[in-house]
């Protein structure tokens, strides 16, 4: 039942009365301020905008996470820590995408706010871009350093108008600490209480001044391993005693069938998919329901929902695919990798020069190594698709002789291949290698005082991806497809596959596989894709205050950028295509059953090639202009910024944005607004994409056409435009109430022209409909007939809602106890996520609550910390809401509408959220050694079932904790 809103409310506010979450504003009076008497060449950071001058209050929320937030954390990944926070959502990580083999994102820890996705999110290091580490161009934070990482500011707001494309959902910047002096290490190690994900940590950081303080050099290294936990195999059991794995599912039935008042949609558990078994199942005919066991010994199938196979492919109370219960052994959905194996290498040093007390140069070098290693899913099920001649000569007799009483001399096959010795395994490793060199200072001019900032960097992400133990489609049909030969052996039936090396496979019941034939489907070079990434920045930006007004000093940031973005991707011959022009290496050699002109050979990760490149230029302008400062009404400024962009593929674009912020007369009441136009530029992938050429079939003005479906990039794409408003009030240690600070900020993000792909049948529609930039990505009237694959700027999204944030840290000395207590609490409301696609025949889709995907209703995150000089202990709590499968459902049991494709009906339409206690703590054993310890879901809270349409694990990763209780122990060294 739904949590009424009221009581939603209550809890929060409760919450939020007593605990907060381990975040802080940035811009509140308890964040530390600057000296008066500091050097410029140390200048303030306030990521949410280009301008440092001291005093400047932004207009865009910004949550600061300090050294402190990050030790008390103590995540083997900095990226952990941070993807908890409320405003972040949908970020990947490595307990993301682990059931799939060609996403390309596997491993990498990307950061997403509002929803909106990494692509939508600029990460950054010190205010620089970094090369990213997929074709999309986001960027891995686990190849970042972290150790030397002294804050990491999150600005909730559009930041174009200030740093350029993607940052529509707003900016991650990561803080380095540039002038550290001393040595410090970190040591920590932890495990599941499931005894598994074992993980170690080791950093290393060391910085020192010469030259009597002008040259200062910093350096560190790490070393992560997290083991991650290992796929079960089948069956419906969860991996190492994970007992909540229940093979959650929705049975779906058609639309025509719901005329009767009952649901379309049913959310079930211990689901059977009942077109295969581990073994081998007969799905249609006859012999229908007969499965194979130990030495092929056939068996009458345990179908589930008390089942009764028809002959026609069907079985009697169930619905396709899934029957509940029955024989579950051959399930694979719980064979997913909970969490990758991975391992993190990095290395990082930072040097800088004073030439004069007022200019220094500086160079940094990030060598980030990311190898990842999980498992999609056991076997590489069947699912009905196969066809078994009854002359095979591995099938029992008694199936043989079944066979010819019913006068067939074939069936349908599905089968788990669980006989397969080992499982997919995908092997993702990133590569980063970094330099930066710049030079900042401070100049007069015309008695003014100016600094300057300026950099050139070039980075590349080599990112290999090698997948193993995956067969080959063909060779696999022509290996089962077996007959008997001279002298009684057992060859394929295929002449050109015999010729060509084919070995018989036999996949009937559970028999010892041949090592031959196994070498012969799945040959030891798997699929591959290797890809190379390049980034070349050169950037200079100016800041100063050249007058003043009768409120105070203009400041203003000026500055110019170039920036250049190339990659290209090589994809194994059997994915890609050996195409005729391409020699034949020996460990890829020609094959008859494979198709050479377009790949796609393999049962998952069929790579191809693509390269592409562009450059931009652009320059920006911002101004903090004081309005007025009285006693009275208090001072306010208006702060504005613009940049002008010219992109090589889809030309020139403006960006803006317009803010001001009032420190009203009130005690210490602050108000704030932002309004914002920001862009993303379409990414290298989106431009470039791998050109790829199959057949298909549309239909088009009520005839069916055979066509070529031709995928590419569209290098006509336009940037993503976005309208973000902010509207916030801040209330920061009012004399009433000293160390309490909060805000409360408003949302709303508009993006239109969104970027987004379709298929050859809604292209067409939308043709018809009169969109003719689709129109022209098409021909259904000539004798070679046509329809493109591309992106196109289509969609539209809107998202709404409020942040909460809030800190009240006070001394126990008053009440005879030593030390101080800190509570905290940072909430995001996500009012309304609306998406149209622009696809004919669809509707807008409200993803606001929806607990399958990335953005709850409420995500929240609190904590209560007690610090001495030699003790710390923390008390902390995650939330996820209760919410929907989709807000487009229809929840009713009887009496239900005829279910539509874009209104289906459910039994039950609820997803119930979670509530995580972590704690921790620790100990100053000495002045050079804290020893610490946590505990994160402290009460083992089990992740909530994600029922899927399809074979799935039934989990969603992106909102719930799926490891487990989890422990870790730790110390750390400072000199």
């Amino acid at each position: 039942m739904r949590t009424p809103r009221r009581q939603t409310l209550i809890h929060l506010a409760v919450l939020g009365a007593c605990a907060t979450a381990q975040a802080q504003t940035a811009d509140a009076p308890n964040a530390q301020p600057v000296a008066e008497g500091s050097n410029v060449l140390s200048p303030v950071i306030v990521s949410g905008s280009r301008i440092s001058a001291r005093g400047f209050t932004q207009p865009t929320p910004t949550t600061r996470i300090d050294a402190v937030d990050m030790e008390k954390a103590a995540k083997p990944n900095l990226f952990n820590a941070l993807a908890d926070l409320p405003a972040l959502q949908g970020s990947t990580g490595r307990t993301t995408s682990t059931n799939s083999t060609s996403s390309g994102i596997q491993g990498l820890s990307s950061l997403s706010l509002r929803g909106l996705g990494p692509i939508r999110t600029l990460t950054l290091i010190d205010g620089q871009r970094v090369i990213g580490a997929n074709v999309t161009g986001v960027t891995d934070v686990s190849q970042f350093p972290q150790l030397l990482v002294k804050q990491v500011d999150v600005v909730t707001g559009g930041a174009s108008a200030s740093y350029g494309s993607d940052a529509v959902g707003g900016v991650v910047n990561f803080i380095t600490d540039k002038r550290f002096t001393g040595f410090k290490a970190n040591v920590a190690a932890g495990q599941t209480n499931y005894n598994d994900d074992r993980n170690a940590t080791l950093q290393a950081a060391w910085g020192g001044s010469f030259l009597d303080g002008r040259a200062h050099l910093t350096a560190s290294v790490e070393y992560s391993r997290e083991k991650g936990v290992p796929s079960p195999r089948f069956g419906g059991a969860g991996a190492n005693g994970r007992s909540w794995f229940k093979n959650p599912a929705f049975q779906v039935r058609p639309i025509g069938q719901t005329t009767d008042g009952k649901p379309q949609y049913i959310s079930i558990e211990n689901a059977q998919q009942f077109q295969y078994a581990k073994y081998g199942l007969i799905t249609n005919g006859p012999l229908q329901g007969t499965a194979f066991g130990k030495d092929g010994v056939p068996f009458q199938f345990q179908y589930g929902s008390n089942g009764v196979p028809t002959g026609t492919g069907a079985v009697t109370g169930c619905i396709t695919p899934f029957c509940i219960g029955g024989d579950l052994a051959g399930t694979v959905g719980g064979g997913t990798t909970l969490g990758m194996n991975m391992s993190r290498q990095v290395a990082y040093t930072r040097g800088s020069f004073e030439i004069t007390p007022d200019h220094e140069v500086f160079f940094t070098l990030n060598y980030g190594k990311v190898d990842s290693l999980f498992t999609p899913n056991p076997g590489a099920a069947k699912n009905a698709n196969l066809t078994i001649q009854c002359s095979n000569p591995f099938l029992p007799a008694s199936i043989v002789t079944a066979c010819a009483a019913n006068n067939i001399t074939s069936f349908q096959y599905g089968v788990a291949n669980a006989i397969f010795p080992k499982d997919i395994e995908v092997n993702p490793v990133r590569t980063q290698l970094r330099a930066v060199v710049g030079a900042n200072g401070r100049f007069d001019l015309f008695g003014k005082d100016w600094t300057y900032d300026a950099y050139a960097s070039h980075g590349q992400n080599t990112i290999d991806i090698n997948v193993d133990n995956m067969t080959l489609n063909a060779r696999y049909n022509a290996a089962i497809d077996a007959v008997r030969g001279p002298n009684n052996t057992i060859i394929c039936r295929n002449a050109a596959a015999a010729a060509s090396g084919c070995v018989p496979l036999n996949i009937i019941g559970d028999v010892p596989i041949d090592p031959a034939a196994w070498a012969y489907i799945a040959p030891a070079n798997g699929p591959r894709q290797y890809s190379r990434q390049r980034q070349s920045v050169a950037s200079f930006s100016v800041n100063g205050e050249p007058f003043s007004l009768w409120a105070g000093p203009v400041a203003v940031a000026f500055g110019a950028e170039g920036r250049r973005e190339q990659y290209y991707v090589l994809g194994d011959p059997y994915g890609n295509g050996v195409f005729p022009s391409s020699p034949n290496t020996p460990q890829y050699p020609a094959d008859p059953l494979l198709n050479t002109a377009i790949g796609n050979n393999w049962y998952a990760g069929n790579y191809h090639n693509a390269e592409g490149a562009y450059h931009v230029k652009e320059g920006f302008l911002e101004l903090n202009l004081p309005l007025f400062k009285s006693a009275s009404l208090g001072e306010a400024n208006l702060n504005v910024a613009g940049r002008h962009t010219r992109y090589s593929t889809s030309g020139n674009v403006d960006s803006w944005k317009v803010g001001s912020t009032w420190k009203t007369g009130v005690d210490r009441l602050r108000l704030r607004a932002v309004t914002s136009k920001d862009v993303r530029a379409p990414n290298l992938s989106e431009l470039f994409a791998a050109p790829l050429v199959v057949n298909n079939t549309v239909n088009y003005q009520g005839t069916t056409l055979t066509v070529q479906q031709r995928t590419i990039g569209n290098v006509n794409l336009r940037p993503e435009i976005a309208r973000n408003t902010t509207l916030g009030i801040v209330l920061a240690q009012p004399s009433w109430a000293p160390g309490f600070s909060a805000s409360v900020d408003y949302f709303d993000i508009k993006v239109n022209d969104v970027i987004s792909s379709l298929n050859a049948q809604q292209e067409v529609d939308l043709c018809v409909a009169g969109n003719q930039e689709i129109c022209a990505a098409m021909d259904l009237v000539s004798a070679t007939k046509f329809v493109t694959l591309q992106a196109f700027n289509l969609a539209s999204m809107r998202n709404k809602g409020f942040d909460l944030e809030g800190v009240y840290r006070f001394d126990l000395g008053g009440m005879g106890l030593p030390g101080k207590l800190t509570l905290r609490g940072l909430a995001t409301h996500t009012k309304s996520f609306v998406t149209n696609s622009g696809v004919v025949g669809t509707i807008p889709s409200e993803a606001a609550g929806v607990n399958l995907g990335n953005t709850p209703k409420w995500k929240g995150q609190f904590s209560q910390s007690w610090d001495t000089d030699t003790l710390s202990l923390s008390l902390s709590q995650r939330w996820i809401s209760d919410g929907v499968y989709s807000n487009e459902y229809i929840e009713c049991q009887t009496n239900c509408p005829t279910s539509t494709v874009t209104r289906p009906t459910i039994l039950n339409n609820q997803m119930k959220g979670a509530f995580y206690w972590d704690i921790g703590g620790s100990y100053k054993y000495s002045k050079n050694l804290t020893m610490y310890f946590k505990v994160d879901n402290v009460t083992d809270v089990d992740p909530v079932a994600a029922p899927q349409t399809g074979t799935g694990y039934g989990i969603n990763p992106f909102l719930y904790d799926v490891l487990g209780r989890q422990y870790r122990v730790g110390a750390r060294l400072s000199f």
